[in-house]
């Protein structure tokens, strides 16, 4: 699509409503929570003062809502806060101005009504967004507070500079203090680390004898873990910004290093390119939108960088442009960061860490996730927003494509690498709102008629898929639906034959009767693959608040399972994350 001229842009944006800040010394708060029982106090004040009341729009009627009647406690306001951070805010954005999800603020959520609302948070949209009170994760309590909190103003975050993260950083066994060798005869490169993530805690686990090894604190509800490049260390990162560092040479591994980079945060990485190996690590932080770059030894901070900014496609300042996702080269001393509500890819170089320098390259809204193809040159990210997947040529520093997925937002996590009999290597993703698989040509060289297209797209079993997963030594390629608004595919993976991907679903496979099936990661042979059974954390008495199901790649039957886990998700081998086999 064109872009419009500046003074178009200035005419699309001349009615809409400047964004006010409150301003407040931060710093010098020592509590949030009191600042926000201040802050609903005035609100209190102010809804009393105008008595006034709006008619809005029902499910089918119209509903006549006081604003009083939106007023939460600040007790429930505040439970809602932490709500809203857990499942809300990554889809539509801390200031609710939308991203993966739409806007939810006052202005569009209002005019809605409470039926509405309410109709949406329990049983999810057409678009992909969970039922999140048919799937038993908000009770209708919670949902009518949550209604009323979308129909407020959303709090204003404080900022976190590197003050504050200096102050944060803890090294609890510095690098002289640590083993120079392994404590123990386990294979490494065969380890898992597991995010327990409502228990906020990290387990490594052996994958040769399947034990638990170690299970160490983390972050809030983390969201990955990534390598160090020679495979020694762990770093993960939480959803409050909180990154720590595990080494696996100790005997039972355990937090050498940690650190808050941001007050919410999604991505980390390390530094791979020859000559950096262990050398840096890089944080991606949702709010406030930022980067850190770290020493990869000691997770010391050297550098805060803003990516505030404007869209590419109308040059608008956004006032929350997230780091989605982060991925090191292998071609080059870089990161590849996604910056989401700005739709710009930006490739950091580290090699002066203190003097970043940053190509900024055009892609598309709203990034999210996605990884590298099976030569490790170009970069694949969803824009889900927008139901396409840019294509970055990162040795010629450019935009390739972006191609429309034919699904509704597509969610490839780092996506799928193999080689089809009739396009040749090929990358695919799967879509949270609807069943549609969507498989890209890669191959510019040697099959340049289907490169960089979307050459065939086959029916999942159902929407809500996050996950595809495949190996180089596997015939299969694995999909999970942890989502689906069929309650029997949750814990129902499908599994399809790279020699006849166009055959649709060779397969599908109940791994458990409770709970989400969640997230595939192989082994380092290649002939296992694990998937995570994500139950409830007030279902551990019963055995049921999680487990991992080991699976015979080649025969697709159960081989074993890892009981007793506590919320397991995201899960990582070391070997495959090392080299990033996907």
């Amino acid at each position: 699509m064109p872009k419009k001229s500046k003074n178009e842009r200035k005419r699309t944006s001349s009615g809409e409503k400047e964004m006010s800040f409150i301003k407040v010394n931060f710093m010098e708060v020592k509590d949030m929570r009191e600042f926000l029982i201040g802050l609903m106090l005035m609100v209190v004040v102010a809804f009393v003062a105008g008595g006034t009341q709006a008619t809005v729009e029902g499910a089918g009627e119209s509903e006549v809502a006081s604003e009083t009647e939106l007023v939460l406690t600040p007790e429930e306001f505040e439970q809602m806060r932490q709500v809203y951070f857990d499942r809300c805010a990554g889809c539509h954005g801390v200031l609710r101005k939308g991203a993966t999800g739409p806007n939810l603020t006052p202005a569009k959520m209002v005019p809605k009504g409470k039926r509405k609302l309410t109709d949406m948070l329990w049983y999810g949209t057409a678009k992909g967004m969970p039922g999140w009170g048919q799937m038993g994760v908000m009770t209708k309590e919670e949902t009518a507070l949550m209604v009323k909190y979308i129909q407020n103003e959303p709090p204003i975050p404080p900022q976190w500079d590197m003050k504050s993260v200096r102050d944060s950083w803890k090294l609890i066994i510095p690098p002289d203090k640590r083993p120079t060798a392994p404590e123990h005869d386990r294979d490494i490169d065969n380890m898992f680390s597991v995010i327990l993530r409502d228990a906020g805690k990290i387990a490594i686990i052996d994958g040769d004898t399947k034990e638990v090894i170690s299970t160490v604190d983390s972050g809030f509800a983390v969201h990955i873990t990534r390598m160090s490049a020679s495979g020694r260390y762990v770093y993960s990162i939480g959803r409050d910004g909180k990154a720590t560092m595990i080494d696996l040479f100790m005997k039972k591994p355990a937090t050498v290093a940690e650190i808050r980079c941001s007050l919410d945060a999604r991505s980390i990485d390390t530094s791979k390119f020859k000559g950096y190996e262990d050398k840096y690590a890089v944080v991606g932080g949702y709010w406030p939108p930022q980067f850190v770059i770290l020493d990869g030894m000691t997770l010391e901070p050297i550098k805060i960088v803003s990516t505030l900014g404007y869209t590419y496609d109308t040059e608008e300042f956004h006032p929350e442009p997230r780091v989605a996702s982060i991925v090191s080269s292998h071609i080059a001393p870089e990161w590849v960061l996604n910056i989401k509500e700005t739709g710009l890819v930006w490739l950091v170089n580290y090699e002066d860490p203190n003097n970043p320098t940053i190509t900024m390259i055009e892609a598309e809204r709203f990034l999210h996730d996605g990884g590298w193809d099976s030569t490790k040159r170009y970069f694949l990210v969803a824009a889900n927003a927008r139901n396409k997947i840019s294509i970055i040529d990162t040795k010629e520093r450019k935009l390739v494509a972006n191609v429309d997925t034919g699904g509704t937002k597509p969610h490839p996590g780092r996506g799928a690498n193999w080689v089809d009999p009739e396009f040749g290597p090929v990358w695919a993703t799967g879509h949270i709102g609807d069943d549609v698989i969507s498989i890209i040509g890669t191959d510019p060289e040697g099959h340049p008629e289907h490169a960089f297209k979307m050459v065939a797209k086959v029916q999942a079993l159902s929407s809500g898929n996050l996950f595809i997963k495949t190996h180089p030594k596997s015939k299969w390629v694995w999909v999970d639906h942890p989502v689906s608004k069929k309650e029997v595919n949750r814990t129902t993976l499908g599994i399809f034959d790279k020699a006849n991907i166009k055959g649709g679903i060779f397969k599908t496979l109940k791994v458990a009767d409770y709970g989400k099936a969640v997230h595939m990661e192989y082994n380092k042979a290649g002939d296992e693959i694990w998937v995570s059974i994500w139950g409830n954390l007030g279902d551990a008495d019963k055995g049921k608040a999680g487990e991992i199901v080991v699976i015979d790649d080649a025969t697709m039957t159960i081989k074993t399972r890892i009981p007793n886990l506590l919320t397991p998700t995201g899960k990582f081998n070391v070997y495959n994350t090392v080299r990033d086999i996907y």
